[in-house]
């Protein structure tokens, strides 16, 4: 029942892992918080690592209260697959707005990777964000998510934030030309489209800006353009 977020994370055996084991299932929770979810300071992370304790037990049962987990740690499964997803929203964004290989490693048991649709979405993304091309699908949609988690962290939104505001903007008014047969990529292209578009338009801006100071040093009476000086 983990397999799909466990290979979202490459987890080194999502196929394997069984958590009724005991020694597993303690390292495994170490994995989860050193790789993945980093709550604790790196120094404060000695009790849970000290998977050979008696005391374990009570320091995973104060380390779900600590990330506010609904789960006790009675409820092994239903805690572990909260962690989970929680590392998974960590891991691809806390908005959860995309998570290009959670979803596509959702439809590895069908036809989902190889459909057409799919891959023609997937080009078009590439294209969009000017991603060089790649036989594989699935490693082009990789690198189209690394490029989303550096341009939509929160630090990266904050940056933008703190240097110019923008009027909120509906997605659904903004047709983006294409389908790749889900609404959260969908979703994620539409704002990645607006976002080249913002670019585009602030380097004209700034083009504009330096053919007006060019222009304002030749028409300068004292500038001989043709001696290329400036002034006498």
């Amino acid at each position: 029942m983990f397999r799909r977020k466990l290979t979202a994370l490459d987890y080194h055996n999502p196929a394997g892992f069984n958590c009724k084991d005991e020694t597993e299932f303690r390292n495994f929770i170490v994995w989860l918080e050193d790789q993945k979810i980093r709550h604790y300071k790196i120094e404060d992370r000695g009790n849970l690592r000290n998977i050979h304790s008696s005391d374990w037990p009570k320091f995973f049962e104060q380390y779900l209260r600590d990330v506010n987990c609904p789960f006790k740690i009675q409820d092994r499964q239903e805690a572990i697959d909260w962690l989970l997803g929680l590392a998974v929203r960590l891991e691809y964004g806390d908005n959860g707005m995309f998570c290009g290989e959670y979803i596509v490693l959702e439809r590895k048991g069908g036809k989902g990777v190889n459909n057409p649709d799919f891959k023609a979405g997937v080009m078009a993304l590439a294209n969009l964000l000017q991603i060089q091309r790649h036989d594989d699908y699935l490693v082009m949609l990789k690198a189209i998510r690394i490029l989303v988690q550096e341009r939509l962290t929160q630090d990266a939104v904050a940056k933008a934030n703190q240097t110019k505001e923008g009027l909120p903007v509906a997605l659904d008014k903004h047709i983006l030309g294409f389908d790749t047969g889900d609404a959260v990529l969908n979703e994620a292209a539409q704002i990645l489209r607006l976002l080249h578009i913002e670019e585009l338009r602030e380097l004209q801006t700034k083009i504009n800006e330096a053919i007006v100071a060019v222009q304002a040093i030749i028409a300068d009476p004292k500038t001989d353009h043709r001696l290329g000086k400036v002034g006498r």
